[in-house]
């Protein structure tokens, strides 16, 4: 597999290197919901648009890492097949490409991507800016906003099983479809930590609950990775342990069986 990118998604798609030879995985560009940088998403395109052009002559696989977060779904159903209205510029940037890649004529497969937690993450992102804020004594919180973490293990096994049926041309969310409010990653976090950390909530009511019908119906065996209300402690442990605050080591990705 030839991996496109040197962030967090792609360091952990690295176990999957001596597998799916004819595969391009594309884990590269903009990451934050909150960037709205024109350079940066014209960076990614162009990026995007000469990794296709190698995929079209050498007759590769090609898997693109989008959003499955509201500022691709907005208020709406979040599920593949129908209509998305993206609320953002980061949304809009990411269903543009993945309108590129569809009309290219590469086989793709496209992966909404839920909150992906894993080892290497930037400080930017949702557990690193959570612990950080907690052990500085003080952070906001959106009450009510929820949010659906998977573990980057699960995304590479997910990943692995959708090459290995020869899936192609469809989009998939890749998500645990269990949101949590963050609060209560806040609090498990706080309670992992032995911190308490002063808070300012800000009123956020938005539960975002991102559908794995279809990724569950294409890869039944998905379900054995544990996803259901409490997967997001397990999640959160297995972070915790990656980054040497919990003492066990973490787990590596598993390869699912039919």
């Amino acid at each position: 597999m030839e991996i496109v990118g040197r962030g967090f998604l792609a360091r952990n798609l690295r176990v999957l290197e001596e597998r799916h030879p004819d595969a391009t995985v594309f884990a590269a560009g903009v990451s934050s919901t909150a960037n709205t940088s024109l350079e940066d998403y014209a960076r990614e395109a162009g990026l995007l648009y000469d990794v296709i052009r190698r995929c079209q002559a050498d007759r590769r696989r090609l898997v693109y890492l989008s959003t499955a977060s509201a500022s691709m779904y907005g208020d709406g159903p979040s599920e593949e097949d129908g209509p998305v209205f993206p609320g953002s510029p980061f949304g809009r940037h990411k269903l543009a490409l993945e309108a590129v890649l569809a009309a290219s004529g590469v086989e793709f497969l496209v992966l909404r991507l839920a909150h992906a937690v894993g080892a290497h993450q930037r400080p930017h992102q949702l557990l690193p800016s959570f612990i950080r804020q907690i052990r500085e004594g003080s952070l906001t919180v959106h009450r009510g906003a929820g949010r659906d973490l998977i573990d980057a293990a699960d995304v590479v096994t997910i990943v692995d099983g959708l090459l290995r049926r020869g899936i192609g041309r469809e989009v998939f969310n890749v998500a645990s479809g269990f949101p949590v409010a963050a609060e209560d990653i806040v609090a498990l976090l706080e309670d992992r930590l032995g911190a308490t950390a002063e808070k300012t909530f800000v009123e956020r009511p938005q539960r975002h609950d991102i559908s794995t019908t279809k990724l569950l119906s294409a890869l039944p065996e998905a379900a054995g990775l544990g996803f259901g209300p409490g997967y997001h402690r397990e999640v959160v442990d297995r972070y915790l342990r990656s980054t040497g605050v919990l003492p066990h080591p973490d787990r590596t990705a598993r390869q699912l069986t039919n």
